[in-house]
């Protein structure tokens, strides 16, 4: 019964279902300007976490962080 329920907990613990970045080499030639973009937003998504991290923002004010984060950096679509 243990084993189950921290075989359970250690599968919803594990970041399997993360989005990985884009990679534009390996998207057809009509889609790739899209997954060029796709790939910039993911990184400055992921910049603007690791920002968070550094600056430890608390969870519940971390969703306004990362909003004003995306709006306040260069490259905005």
């Amino acid at each position: 019964m243990i084993f189950r329920i921290l075989a359970f907990s250690l599968l919803l613990a594990m970041p399997a279902l993360a989005q990985r970045l884009v990679d534009p080499s390996k998207v057809a030639p009509e889609h790739r300007e899209a997954a060029e973009k796709r790939r910039a937003e993911q990184l400055r998504q992921m910049d603007c976490a690791k920002k968070a991290d550094t600056e430890k923002v608390l969870p519940r004010d971390r969703t306004a962080f990362l909003i004003h984060c995306l709006e306040a950096e260069p490259g905005k679509q």
